[in-house]
């Protein structure tokens, strides 16, 4: 249900995200029971949220975080993708969550991603389109799990796992769709440090805080002199989005992800341990062939 809250101008009400402002930090909790998807109320909440904050001059930084400890972003809603794909196009003018996620890598926001629990398919995506990632130790796991189903991972993981790990390791990543830990994606370049689970939201909020009390207009050169050495072009985020599209469409993606429902997938329970999960899809191909 929605909130029965009245926003504000100065205090919007959102379903799935819980905001605080802290001078000008803003700090999002992402809240949607019961495990964090990426559906079409998230996407919209990120949308609304993103659009507030970069028509506030007085924010400079956006700190995400999750509400829940297991679960940042697991991955999107794989039973409603045409309708976070329409939410995503109100911020973009396109229906995909590609360029959504471009958009907050090239907003004048900088933003930081505070990862506890797990983050794979497009809530890797997520974190990575943050100008930065922190995550804590015991308890950040990361995954790009989409080749497990036959698909691209179609929201921009192609395009910074390879400028960040680079060729071997970005292939190791995906094609393994296994789950990596916090002091191995820092490793490997996933994210900037893994930090002490105790020590990592004041790490956040102090870094936060120290960009915030630098020029803005100063970091929106430094971030666009960045992206123009690191960030992809749009075309190429375009094409994983529409090869994402066209894949989940095959018959044999469908099965894959039919079975994968039938074993848990998208239960919080299930997806404790979602490697093994996707292991038994072996079994399913197997089955099928007889």
């Amino acid at each position: 249900m929605r909130p029965t809250r009245t926003p504000t101008e100065d205090h919007p009400v959102y379903e799935t995200i819980a905001v605080r402002r802290e001078a000008a930090v803003l700090f999002a909790d992402i809240k949607a029971p019961p495990m964090n998807l990426l559906g079409p109320e998230l996407v919209r909440d990120l949308v609304s949220l993103i659009q507030r904050a970069e028509a506030d001059a007085a924010v400079q930084v956006l700190v995400f975080r999750s509400a829940d400890p297991d679960y940042f972003i697991p991955h999107v809603d794989v039973t409603r993708i045409r309708e976070y794909r329409e939410e995503a196009a109100k911020l973009t003018g396109e229906a995909s969550i590609a360029l959504l996620f471009r958009h907050l890598s090239t907003s004048r926001l900088v933003s930081i991603a505070q990862i506890e629990g797990r983050v794979r398919g497009a809530g890797s995506e997520f974190v990575l389109a943050c100008d930065m990632r922190f995550a804590a130790r015991e308890t950040a796991l990361f995954s790009q799990p989409e080749p497990a189903f036959g698909l691209v991972p179609g929201a921009g993981g192609v395009q910074h796992l390879v400028r960040l790990m680079g060729r071997a390791r970005a292939l190791e990543v995906m094609l393994s769709a296994g789950d990596y830990d916090a002091e191995l994606a820092e490793r490997y370049g996933w994210i900037n440090r893994a930090l002490p689970a105790a020590a990592l939201g004041d790490f956040v909020r102090s870094l936060a805080h120290r960009i915030a009390q630098f020029p803005a207009a100063g970091q929106a050169v430094v971030k666009g002199r960045v992206n123009a050495v690191a960030l992809a072009p749009s075309e190429d985020f375009r094409r994983d989005s529409d090869l994402f599209g066209e894949g989940v469409r095959d018959p044999e993606a469908q099965s894959r992800i039919k079975a994968a429902l039938a074993r848990g997938f998208q239960t919080r329970d299930a997806e404790l341990d979602l490697p093994r999960l996707l292991g038994d899809l072996a079994d399913h191909k197997a089955q099928s062939e007889d």
